[in-house]
């Protein structure tokens, strides 16, 4: 298993942090891409729609869950 990394990213003018193992950020970077996103814009379209009491690196493992689910060749 891949170690767990802290990353920092600016949120409305908000600094933060999150920490995800490099599959999951590997494969938020692919979808901000495929989204024309910044990374950045993408973790605070994440961030705006997560629910208060979950926090951020949970809020974003799960959104790359559902995408890999909603985009799995109509397996899913």
């Amino acid at each position: 298993m891949s170690p767990v990394e802290k990353r920092s990213v600016t949120i409305r003018g908000h600094r933060t942090s999150y920490s995800l193992e490099k599959p999951f950020y590997d494969d938020l970077v692919a979808i901000a891409a495929a989204r024309n996103l910044t990374l950045a814009a993408l973790v605070a379209e994440i961030d705006e729609t997560r629910p208060r009491d979950a926090n951020l690196s949970s809020a974003l493992r799960l959104f790359v869950l559902d995408w890999a689910k909603n985009n799995a060749g109509g397996r899913a």
